[in-house]
């Protein structure tokens, strides 16, 4: 009974216009920010290292910020997120990318699964 009325609730506040991305994705996700009485949009734009699945789904995006990293976790069905843009597709091995935290400039690169099938063949 009680399973059913938490269903119930949760199937209530699920979003449906978030994009489907994955590990690896370069994403960028406009925010909304309260300021005083005003309200604004702020775009976070980075590459998703980890995705959690369930009824608190979650997130986290990490981007390189004047040579710092920076990492911001989004809870998906968040009433704080307007919209999620997704931007590019990477091909990752891996459901959780942590050891990007320790890698830095080229070695951070992630390999694009457009560029992989636009490549001519060479005879």
């Amino acid at each position: 009974m009680t399973n059913l009325i938490i269903e119930k609730l949760l199937a209530r506040s699920k979003r449906t216009d978030i994009p489907n991305f994955a590990p690896g994705d370069t994403i960028r996700v406009h925010v909304k920010i309260k300021e005083g009485d005003k309200e604004r949009l702020q775009a976070f734009e980075g590459v998703v290292i980890s995705r959690s699945r369930g009824p608190q789904a979650s997130f986290t995006v990490r981007k390189m910020s004047f040579g710092h990293g920076v990492e911001r976790i989004f809870p998906i069905n968040s009433k704080v997120i307007d919209k999620v843009d997704l931007l590019r597709s990477s091909k990752v091995r891996r459901a959780k990318l942590y050891y990007l935290r320790g890698l830095r400039g080229k070695a951070a690169r992630l390999r694009d699964v457009e560029t992989e099938k636009q490549q001519p063949a060479r005879s």
